[in-house]
């Protein structure tokens, strides 16, 4: 592959990677340019699986034998020392592989429930670790897709893409639309929605019964705040993950986890 030399942190050839620390500044640029970054050698193989295009390359200059194997197209490949790297990403890019893609077209939720047993449905799921974390859990735990409410986080930004391994990748997503009446649709669909609360009068998880457990929509809200109380009333039952010790709730992204294999504990291996 050839490589470019970039000696300026400033080359507008690499804009893609700048201030890759500021969270608005990437939410403004990246959706619009239709981009989104990854981070190390293995979410950018995954991203590369999973067929998403590249738009170039930039690596430290050390580590470009790790990459010598691909098939770059016609993406440019670009190299630095990792102060030139630092001073244009606003971080020391200890990993030293960073990359930038073109998203897809998102597809439709509609698409997305006709081929699907189990998804997750996200409320206002703003933290981005939580939401890479809850891709994770997804990917490993059989869910088939997750639908996002219009104001949770973006789950290509860097730091989502990173902490979810990549996995953000394995699993379709879709932008549910209008909110909360598109749950309207997502029972049409023939699903069960239960909206995960901590209430008391919620219905433990495990004692769901065969029918409500059959085609789920699981549905959480944002760390702290939960759901909404229309989110809850679109639902059709009200479940909780029980404690102990007094503890009252878990991390929505472990919560999901617990959630995800308790309704798929009779799922064949």
């Amino acid at each position: 592959m050839a490589v470019h030399e970039i000696t300026d942190a400033d080359d507008q050839r690499i804009a893609d990677y700048r201030a890759l620390t500021d969270v608005e500044l990437r939410t403004r640029w990246e959706p619009p340019h239709g981009l989104f970054i990854a981070e190390g050698e293995l979410v950018l193989r995954r991203a590369l699986r999973a067929g998403y295009p590249p738009r170039s390359f930039l690596l430290d200059a050390k580590r470009l034998d790790q990459l010598g194997d691909l098939d770059t197209g016609d993406a440019p490949v670009y190299a630095a020392r990792p102060e030139v790297l630092e001073r244009a990403t606003g971080f020391h890019v200890h990993r030293g592989i960073l990359a930038s893609f073109h998203r897809r077209p998102l597809p439709e939720p509609a698409a997305l429930l006709d081929t699907a047993r189990r998804v997750l449905v996200l409320e206002d799921v703003n933290n981005h670790t939580n939401l890479g974390a809850i891709f994770r859990g997804a990917a490993a735990l059989g869910i088939d897709a997750v639908l996002l409410s219009p104001s949770c986080a973006d789950p290509l930004y860097r730091r989502s893409v990173r902490v979810s391994m990549g996995e953000v990748f394995a699993v379709p997503y879709a932008r549910l639309e209008p909110w909360p009446d598109g749950l309207g649709a997502v029972r049409a669909a023939g699903f069960t929605v239960l909206a995960m609360t901590p209430a008391p009068d919620a219905v433990p998880i495990q004692r769901l019964t065969a029918a409500q457990r059959d085609r789920t929509a699981l549905l959480l809200g944002a760390e702290g705040p939960g759901l909404t109380a229309g989110a809850q009333r679109a639902s059709d039952v009200r479940v909780v993950i029980p404690m102990r010790r007094g503890v009252d709730s878990l991390n929505v992204a472990a919560a999901a986890a617990v959630a995800c294999w308790e309704l798929g504990r009779d799922d064949p291996a």
